[in-house]
């Protein structure tokens, strides 16, 4: 591998990281700090909210895009909104949850939106740098970086946070996201290009336009199943833990810790393989292996749940997510209109985040209603859908349009 492409992947490695760890730890472990000082659980409840600009990112993807005519601008808009994410992250570290808990949310809002900036910029910066054979191994990178965030975000931080308390936290917290800016600081695109046309006339409804395109229907389609077999098993893989018996300890290292190394660990032979049998191929095989978890979990129903069945399950279901995570970001890659990298890749994760959303909700009523067993059925069915569905949304001329972009 070459020394370029290598720091190519390293400095994608440190932004994902950058932006993964703090929303990991205050999406998972504040809400932990807050029960562990008494708070409500409906306080807790409004502590979701700070995930709303990562939600609605789409809206303002076009004004980065418009703004950006190569990385380098890109790179502008990264170290800027990281930066700010810190300054933030700091300001909070000075705040007392007890006493200041509406202006953390507020700040925390402010700091999410400052993150969702940062990865909208980021997405389309890896987008030009990256060469087409090397998307897969990139994208390996931004799932890593998801993963291990999460690890290090509701473990390592719970931690440091019993032993140095609130505020040094913090402070080490917001040094941290400005130390793994250093690589993208330091990076310079030797193979920078300028837009072959002025992006100036990029609407701010471009997301509109977007969903526009001839036979995009079943690219969507895609997007809004391909998780749809994992999503409502790894939803409730904890309550089924907990409901099996083991401890909130237990449960911690099992999923939180040994299923999340699983899933990183996975990144990148996924990345290999993706680059090494192209998309096409590919897109055969994750669904098959999603296909196969959901029948594990199912057979799983009529054991006796034996410790190390339930290892082998968690493994696989964390790995299978890991690696059709680095198809999507793949797939998404390739699907988006010059100039307007941030703003479709935007949207096309924000569609597979919806649908994760829709089928989380709809996994603990079904699990109620229909057991475990029953909602791994349904998990089953859907996998099997997809599968079914591969053959002709594959064959949409929409594919074909962007064959060589």
């Amino acid at each position: 591998m070459k020394k370029q492409e290598t720091t190519k992947y390293f400095t994608l490695l440190t932004l994902y990281l950058a932006q993964s760890i703090p929303m990991s730890f205050f999406s998972t472990v504040v809400p932990v700090i807050m029960r562990m000082e008494n708070y409500s659980l409906e306080s807790i409840g409004y502590l979701q909210l700070i995930k709303l600009p990562w939600i609605i990112k789409f809206l303002w993807a076009p004004m980065v895009d418009r703004n950006c005519n190569n990385t380098r601008q890109y790179r502008r808009w990264i170290l800027v909104s990281e930066t700010f994410y810190a300054v933030v992250i700091f300001s909070i570290g000075f705040l007392n949850l007890e006493t200041d808990f509406t202006s953390i949310i507020v700040l925390m809002v402010i700091a999410f939106t400052a993150s969702a900036t940062h990865d909208i910029a980021t997405d389309a910066f890896a987008i030009l740098i990256l060469k087409e054979r090397e998307r897969s191994l990139g994208n390996s990178m931004q799932s890593a970086g998801n993963f291990i965030g999460t690890l290090m975000g509701s473990g390592v931080l719970l931690v440091i946070y019993h032993y140095w308390g609130w505020q040094y936290l913090l402070f080490s917290l917001a040094a941290f996201v400005l130390v793994v800016l250093i690589p993208v600081s330091l990076y310079r695109d030797r193979e920078q290009k300028q837009p072959e046309q002025s992006r100036k006339n990029i609407s701010p409804l471009e997301f509109v336009w977007f969903f526009r395109q001839k036979k995009i229907g079943g690219h969507l389609l895609l997007l809004f199943l391909f998780y749809s077999g994992l999503i409502g098993i790894l939803t409730m893989v904890k309550p089924y833990l907990v409901d099996l018996g083991y401890s909130v300890k237990e449960i911690g290292f099992i999923s939180g810790i040994f299923g999340t190394a699983c899933g990183a660990a996975m990144t990148v032979p996924a990345g290999i393989f993706i680059r090494k049998v192209g998309l096409s191929k590919a897109v055969w095989v994750f669904p098959l292996i999603n296909l196969m978890v959901a029948f594990y979990f199912f057979g799983l129903t009529f054991t006796s749940h034996t410790t190390y069945l339930i290892y082998i399950a968690v493994a696989l279901l964390w790995s299978a997510y890991a690696m059709s995570s680095v198809f999507v970001y793949t797939l998404a890659m390739k699907i988006v209109r010059k100039g307007r990298e941030g703003t479709d890749f935007t949207l096309q994760i924000v569609i597979t985040h919806l649908s994760s959303l829709i089928i989380a909700v709809m996994s603990g009523k079904i699990a109620d209603a229909v057991t475990y067993r029953g909602l791994f059925v349904l998990e089953i069915g859907m996998g099997l859908l997809l599968i079914i569905l591969i053959p002709f949304i594959f064959k949409n001329h929409f594919y074909k349009s962007y064959a060589d972009s």
